[in-house]
């Protein structure tokens, strides 16, 4: 079991191409952990050009842009096998991806995402001195506006 966790810097990635180095990552680490070995703890840091995705339990009709939008924007569409609904990702977002062993780090899924969530808000206070809270109905950091509550981190 290793604590430890590897950071990585992808810089500005296609999706797909970051999607498809993930799972490379993940399918080694399940190996790892069915060969008994030590497994690593991976954070991805990746910015990706205009792109919309559609969680396997998504609703394709919640997408608000047509195919001839998204090709006029230069921006890509995928169908993804995580959750969520539509999400966009763009060139100034920066996006994280881990690939954590819960199981070995002794935490619930519950447990490894309220503690992204207290990390990010640590880090918005801290650094930028923006004041946040964790809403008891829906995941993410979300801070207050003049327009009212808004999600400034999603998980």
């Amino acid at each position: 079991m290793s604590n430890k966790i590897q950071f990585q810097d992808w810089k500005t990635l296609d999706y797909k191409k970051s999607w498809d180095k993930q799972q490379e990552i993940f399918d080694l680490q399940i190996a790892r952990k069915n060969n008994e070995e030590t497994t690593e703890n991976t954070l991805i840091f990746v910015e990706h050009p205009h792109v919309y995705t559609l969680g396997k339990n998504g609703d394709r009709s919640n997408m608000l842009i047509t195919d001839q939008m998204l090709e006029k924007i230069n921006a890509t569409y995928y169908h993804i096998d995580r959750g969520g609904d539509v999400t966009y990702h763009g060139p100034g977002q920066i996006v994280g991806y881990p690939i954590f062993d819960l199981e070995n780090l002794k935490l619930s899924y519950k447990g490894f995402i309220d503690n992204i969530e207290k990390g990010i808000m640590k880090y918005l206070k801290e650094e930028h001195n923006v004041d946040t809270f964790q809403s008891e109905k829906a995941t993410g950091v979300w801070l207050n506006t003049e327009r009212g509550e808004e999600k400034i981190c999603a998980i």
